[in-house]
């Protein structure tokens, strides 16, 4: 049982969030160009492109876009083993009957919300913009009383307040994001738009990638001290 829970509690949450990070870096490099409002623009550019635009069939110039969207679509849809992995963390938790049940109330919303996430990687949004825009907004609101609940487990099982203060970090930024949403102009409709979403987009898909790898450090502790 330890080693289950050490490979999908803390292996994967550290393994994913690096692998993306990578595969997302080098789908940059080959992403052959262009940005909704300008077809012509050299390459990817971090503040003019979203992440979605890594995934796209084919590119804004008009060219196969192979090599990326195949990079990012596949680390968008291993976020599912992430969500897999939540299952198995409430057991980390179950000398407290409470906290347990907590956990598992959090790990249910992770796994729905890596399921939207695993889903974005399955719609590239030139073929099908509609689904690829619905799993991208809610995956994010899936995760907040995901967050809320695992922030309570951790209170309660008196985890570093390092841990707790990254959590509350994550807990704050993706509230704020989902409110942004719900109030930003549609980036189609101007350039400054979209070049505000752009950017905003990558500090809040780096704030949850730094979180899941924090985790995975949270739970580590407390698979250690049960083993003592």
């Amino acid at each position: 049982m330890y080693r289950i829970l050490q490979y999908w509690s803390i292996y994967l949450l550290r393994f994913i969030p690096i692998f993306f990070v990578v595969s997302v870096g080098i789908a940059m490099y080959f992403f052959a160009g262009g940005n909704i409002h300008d077809p012509e623009q050299a390459g990817y550019v971090f503040t003019h492109n979203f992440l979605s635009d890594l995934g796209r069939f084919q590119s804004f110039t008009g060219e196969p876009n192979f090599v990326s969207m195949f990079l990012f679509n596949q680390a968008m849809f291993l976020f599912i083993f992430i969500g897999i992995g939540f299952l198995f963390i409430p057991s980390l938790f179950s000398d407290d009957k409470l906290t347990y049940y907590i956990a598992w109330i959090g790990s249910s919303f992770f796994f729905l919300g890596t399921i939207f996430f695993a889903s974005v990687g399955l719609t590239p949004y030139d073929l099908f913009f509609d689904p690829h825009v619905f799993f991208a907004i809610n995956a994010f609101r899936l995760l907040i009383p995901g967050i809320i609940c695992y922030l309570i487990v951790l209170i309660r099982s008196k985890t570093h307040k390092l841990y707790t203060v990254a959590i509350s970090l994550l807990l704050l930024m993706t509230v704020s994001y989902v409110i942004y949403q719900l109030t930003y102009n549609d980036p189609r409709e101007s350039y400054e738009a979209m070049v505000q979403q752009a950017s905003i987009q990558k500090i809040i898909a780096l704030v949850n990638v730094l979180a899941m790898f924090a985790f995975s450090f949270a739970f580590s502790d407390k698979l250690s001290k049960q083993t003592k």
